[in-house]
């Protein structure tokens, strides 16, 4: 059983940057999938971005050449990178990990997910 552990949320203004970080115990992340969803206040789970075993990623098309997902397997962790930030973006964020073989956007693929992290983007 992989648990997965989030960090690095917090408030930012505007324009700013944050870093989310997700760490993985009971299992090693290189054997999965790993993305990145987001739920905002009053609104359904959407994904966010998913990284491949090979590091190949997809993006939602509202975080495209913002965000940054990035896998280092001998840390065991993933990380999204998250620039330019608006309010839009404040929601919490989960990461979740995909035993499959094909990188898909759908929460439904995922087998394992963490707590979540708020993230909160002031105007």
């Amino acid at each position: 059983q992989v648990q997965l552990v989030e960090s690095g949320g917090g408030l930012v203004q505007a324009g700013g940057s944050l870093g989310l970080s997700c760490t993985a115990s009971g299992g090693t992340i290189s054997t999965y999938i790993m993305g990145w969803f987001r739920r905002a206040p009053g609104k359904e789970r959407e994904f966010v971005a998913g990284i491949s075993r090979s590091s190949f990623s997809i993006y939602t098309d509202s975080v495209k050449g913002r965000f940054t997902i990035s896998r280092d397997n001998a840390e065991n962790t993933v990380y999204l990178r998250m620039n330019n930030l608006n309010p839009a973006d404040t929601a919490v964020y989960y990461c979740a990990a995909d035993s499959s073989r094909v990188l898909t956007a759908s929460a439904s693929s995922y087998d394992y997910w963490g707590q979540g992290t708020q993230v909160t983007v002031s105007s």
